[in-house]
């Protein structure tokens, strides 16, 4: 065992169900998610843990959603906790801001990457909450961020792109492989939700996990058909889900969830069909040795 591996809760959203379940019609989606009022369910912004048992150091898989909104958008985006939950979940298991090494990102979008500012004042300044952590980012999601398109212009937040520029410690990732994340880890880019979104696969003797960000939001997403509203390119989406899953099925590999409220982690089956589910769901993540 090198390393071991826990979820990391963030801050909740509340989202409009239509918006990411795509052409999944209500009747069906709301089966698998019950909506609210506001017909928007509840999401998880779920980080993950990474302990380098060999080498010492503290890996964080996504940043969640934090609280950089003001109160305004806040509301907008359903994003309900005052507090930073990501910080308070790392401090509930011994953790300072300073104590992460390295913080991989799949993309900039805020719900992913927002948890890495201070929560909104007044005037308007924010600082990177990790001051140590070096930050990978996918080099064609970098030049993304940078010039959005107008579809999604919305999802990022200049003001992040600038501080993490300026801190010395971004380090933008074109390859399947990075040196300060060493040997076990690997990169799979996928284009379907956004150019550039950088996967993490994590494998060793012991098993495999892979971060799947939002090619698979969740558990229902791991039905091929099934995609976001948010997504660029739906059809090329579900191409790239179905030569991993047909992999990773196989493998027995954790797929590591970010947005799912009630599962943090689930394995992949594959019906006589070929259709593709996930089962064995876990709330949370204590310490998967890997």
């Amino acid at each position: 065992m090198s390393y071991e591996l826990q979820s990391i809760e963030g801050n909740r959203q509340w989202l409009d169900g239509g918006a990411m379940f795509g052409n999944v019609p209500r009747p069906l989606w709301s089966r698998w998610i019950e909506p609210d009022e506001r017909h928007r369910i509840e999401l998880a912004t779920r980080a993950f843990l990474v302990r380098d048992l060999f080498g010492g150091r503290n890996l964080l898989l996504e940043a969640g959603i934090g609280v950089f909104f003001d109160p305004k958008l806040r509301d907008r985006y359903g994003v309900v906790e005052p507090e930073h939950v990501l910080l308070d979940s790392l401090a509930a298991r011994g953790l300072k801001p300073e104590d992460i090494d390295v913080v991989v990102l799949s993309h900039l979008h805020f719900d992913h990457a927002g948890g890495l500012l201070t929560p909104w004042r007044e005037d308007g300044q924010y600082e990177l909450v990790f001051p140590r952590a070096r930050f990978l980012v996918g080099e064609q999601q970098w030049a993304r961020a940078r010039k959005p398109h107008q579809r999604d212009r919305a999802s990022y937040v200049p003001e992040l792109n600038k501080l993490l520029e300026d801190s010395g410690r971004l380090e933008l990732v074109s390859g399947d492989g990075s040196l300060t994340l060493g040997e076990d880890f690997r990169f799979i880019f996928s284009d379907g939700h956004t150019p550039g979104l950088m996967l993490t696969m994590l494998e060793t003797e012991e098993g495999s996990a892979f971060f799947c960000s939002d090619l698979i939001p969740g558990t229902p997403w791991v039905h091929l058909p099934v995609t976001m509203g948010y997504d660029r390119y739906p059809e090329k989406l579900v191409e790239e889900k179905e030569a991993l899953l047909s992999r990773y099925a196989e493998r027995g590999t954790h797929l590591l969830l970010t947005h799912d409220a009630k599962a943090a982690t689930c394995k992949v089956a594959r019906d006589e069909t070929g259709r593709f589910s996930g089962v064995e769901p876990q709330e949370t993540i204590e310490g998967l040795e890997l």
